[in-house]
């Protein structure tokens, strides 16, 4: 099968296209003909070396942790899909190096769900990774309806799916975040608060997705709770505020969830470029020039 790889790390330009063998799926596995993956800032830091902790695995990698795709084996314990369905689903890529920019890629099956029918994969490709980090983020507050969370970084691709899901649940938020992304915010139900300015008001959480940092300690009420982009990034708790960092970890069933509500229309999912294996370097360098609105795909 065709994959991404590469044998060095570097700039976009170490990727390429190899021939590599089509892998068999263990005893849980479900092996998923790719149609569309999405492209991850995590992929780019890895590609270029600048990942702070050891792989389990050395090089080439193939990257890659969404996938939206079809149902192509199943191991022998696997009940849940059979050959032929329409699933997505992630990859915990630091875990394992199985990478989804291919024609095919291993999952456990515990990591699938079925794809929202009707949806293109192209954009269902953008919501396994992001949406389940920002209903895990949501998850790690267990914040009552009624309640006030401010996001940062909300047009972002987490961003978009946290506000979403705040709406749903009955939340009020606010988003931080550039002038040109006011209608957006707003369209999700959320006050707007312009990245220009200092951040101001009182919340009952925070979900800093644009590492402004422990100075929104600040604009949180006692007792309330503060999530970080990333572990290192964690504040020590002050003042009875919690704070917890998001670790987005595979679940086929809270995907399942989020599935029905990009089904029902609460959840938007947005697609800023697609690309083909063969110009995944310009995917890369698209996703490293910033401001992007949307996921950046690749397709086989």
């Amino acid at each position: 099968m065709r994959a991404v790889s590469y044998s060095q790390f570097g700039g976009p330009e170490v990727l390429r296209v190899t021939e590599v063998p089509v892998p068999e799926p263990g005893p849980t596995q479900v092996r998923v003909r790719v149609a569309a993956s999405a492209v991850h800032p995590v992929d780019l830091m890895v590609r270029s070396g600048r990942f702070p902790a050891p792989l389990p695995t050395s090089l080439p990698y193939t990257p890659g942790w969404d996938v939206a795709g079809t149902v192509d084996a199943v191991g022998p314990s696997v009940q849940e899909f059979t050959v032929g369905e329409e699933v997505i689903g992630f990859t915990p890529w630091l875990q394992t190096t199985a990478g989804a920019h291919a024609e095919y890629v291993l999952l456990d099956a515990a990591w699938l769900t079925a794809a929202p029918a009707g949806v293109p994969a192209t954009e269902a490709a953008t919501l396994p990774v992001n949406g389940l980090a920002a209903a895990q983020a949501l998850d790690l507050l267990a914040l009552p309806a009624d309640a006030t969370v401010l996001v940062t970084g909300a047009a972002g691709q987490v961003g978009g799916f946290v506000l979403a899901l705040a709406r749903a649940a009955g939340l009020h938020a606010t988003g931080l975040a550039a002038d040109d992304d006011r209608e957006f915010v707003e369209s999700l139900g959320a006050a707007f608060l312009p990245r220009s300015d200092d951040p101001t008001g009182t919340f009952d959480a925070v979900v800093d997705l644009a590492v402004i940092g422990p100075a929104l300690l600040e604009l949180i009420c006692d007792g309330g709770g503060y999530v970080a982009a990333s572990p290192p990034l964690r504040p020590e708790p002050v003042q009875g505020i919690q704070t917890y960092a998001l670790e987005v970890t595979p679940d086929g069933t809270r995907l399942g969830e989020l599935v029905k509500l990009v089904t029902s229309g609460d959840i938007p999912l947005r697609v800023a470029g697609v690309y083909s294996l063969a110009d995944a370097a310009a995917a890369h360098d698209r996703l490293a020039r910033g401001g992007v609105r949307g996921g950046v795909v690749i397709i086989p």
